[in-house]
This record gives structure tokens, C-alpha cells and sequence, in this order.
């Protein structure tokens, strides 16, 4: 990030990127139709996109560009700005829109905020468990205010072996990957202590942020499902990357603290898990 005079205050960028996922989030819940359909797919006819997930991307859009023009912007269903600043905005307007779809309420609404690359600010909204999610590079991560740390209650703030580790994951669209999928969190399955599939990558990383999980591993995570969540797992204490020392990437993004982090990609190395077939 460059040092410069002109560049941005990364807690102004946070406190803006705050208020439009609350808005966001107002707007998800407040205004969601009853009879809310599927407006579109993408990769498959499972990955879905409702009306909501694009009048969320335009309200942020919107209230970006109203205060700063100048900032580029990735979003999910399509927004592309490439801006000038050296700021870009990356953004997932409903992260688990299969459960906004079904009503399930682990869905939120991720922002994060890159300077000249590097994430420096980011918030997941989760509005249907009052949760808000944030960080600052450098300066910790908090869920609604208070600090957060990635290990749970049962570790004791101590290193959690494999075998007593609740792990998180996800799986993709496409009917060949998720074969390959099942079949390697079935031979995981009896290695640790239990699997979790929630349906929202951000929400995962957060979850690994405040130790509600273990660990988290998915193939496919795309970069406005891992902006924000992915900075506010390592403020909290965690490693976030991918297999063999690569970035975390839609080949593979684990999460988890020391230790468990190096088992866990142990594990998925071992069974060749960044392949579809």
C-alpha cells in the first residue's frame, strides 16, 4: 500500500464499507418478495441469482461511487470499474444466496477493500444473526465491537489436533468436483470431529474467526467470497492460504490456526484435492 499523503485512511474505507452492508443487509431483509425466484444462472443451473442479489450490488455500487468515483469495483453479479485511485471495492452482494433463496439465515453480505493490492479492510454482515464482522489490516478483528480470536471454547486458546477439529467446507457447482468433493470429505470425515457445510464461504472464514469452527477448506472460492472474510480470519489469529504455499485462490483456500492450518493442507495435499476428477 502506498505511504503517501493521498492515501486513503483504510478506517474511512471500512466505516463506509460498514454503513452500505448495513443498508445492504436492511435492504435483504426488508424487502425480500415473498415469492422470491431465481433471475438468473451461471456456472450451472444450481448457481443461482435472484433479483435481490443485484439490487444489493446496486445499492452498493451506488453509495461507492457516490463518495468515491474514482475506485475500481469487483463485484459478483457483474459490476467491473477499474478505477484510478488504486482502490478497489470487492464485493459479494449475498454470500449464500441458495439460503436467502430457502430462507436459512447463514447468508451475509462481504466487502472488502483493496489498496494497490493488498486487502486492507473488510466487513461481512450476517443481518439474520445480528452479526457484524470486521477488520482492519494490522489492527485485529471484532464481531459486533468485540475482539476476536481463532480458537474455539474447547481449545483453550491451545493449537487443536485433527482429530478433535470441527471443519468447515463448501462444494461447487459443477456435478464432476463434487463427486471429487464427497469423496474426499468422506475419507476426512472419520479424522476429525465433525464437518460442517453452511452455504456461504464469508461466513465460514468468520466463523473460523471467532472459533465457532476449527478450520475451513473449499475449492472454488471466488475473490469476492474470500475478500473480506479471508482478512478478517488472519486478523483474528488464523492462517488463510492455499496447498503447497500458494495464496489462497479458487484452487484451494484453507483456513484455520497454526498447526491445525499445517495438517489440514497436509491432508488435502495427500489427496491431490485442487483436481475435478
Amino acid at each position: 500500500m502506498s505511504e503517501n499523503a493521498d492515501s486513503p485512511n483504510p478506517k474511512d474505507l471500512l466505516e463506509l464499507a460498514v454503513r452500505l452492508a448495513a443498508e445492504a443487509g436492511r435492504l435483504l431483509v426488508q424487502e425480500r418478495p415473498r415469492d422470491l425466484g431465481v433471475a438468473d444462472t451461471k456456472s450451472s443451473p444450481t448457481d443461482i441469482v435472484t433479483v435481490m442479489d443485484q439490487r444489493s450490488e446496486k445499492l452498493i455500487v451506488e453509495g461507492i461511487l457516490a463518495e468515491r468515483p474514482d475506485d475500481g469495483i469487483l463485484g459478483e453479479e457483474g459490476s467491473d470499474h477499474e478505477g484510478t485511485s488504486g482502490v478497489r471495492w470487492v464485493i459479494d452482494p449475498i454470500d449464500g444466496t441458495v439460503n436467502y433463496l430457502y430462507e436459512i439465515p447463514l447468508w451475509g453480505v462481504s466487502i472488502g477493500v483493496e489498496v494497490d493490492g493488498e486487502t486492507v479492510a473488510g466487513v461481512v454482515e450476517i443481518p439474520m444473526l445480528r452479526e457484524t464482522f470486521t477488520a482492519l489490516r494490522g489492527h485485529g478483528a471484532y464481531r459486533n465491537g468485540q475482539a476476536i480470536r481463532a480458537f474455539s471454547a474447547q481449545s483453550e486458546g491451545k493449537p487443536v489436533p485433527m482429530d478433535r477439529a470441527l471443519i468447515a467446507t463448501g462444494f461447487g457447482y459443477a456435478a464432476q468436483r463434487r463427486a471429487v468433493q464427497g469423496a474426499i470429505v468422506a475419507d476426512l470425515l472419520p479424522k476429525v470431529r465433525d464437518i460442517r457445510r453452511g452455504g456461504s464461504a464469508a461466513l465460514d472464514l468468520c466463523s473460523v474467526a471467532c472459533g465457532r469452527v476449527d478450520g475451513y477448506f473449499e475449492r472454488g472460492a471466488k475473490p469476492w467470497d474470500l475478500s473480506a472474510g479471508a482478512l478478517i480470519a488472519q486478523e483474528a489469529g488464523a492462517k488463510v492460504g492455499g496447498l503447497h504455499g500458494a495464496a489462497a485462490s479458487d484452487e484451494m483456500t484453507v483456513a484455520a490456526a497454526d498447526g491445525l492450518f499445517e495438517a489440514l493442507c497436509g491432508f488435502l495435499e495427500g489427496h491431490d484435492a485442487a483436481r475435478d476428477s
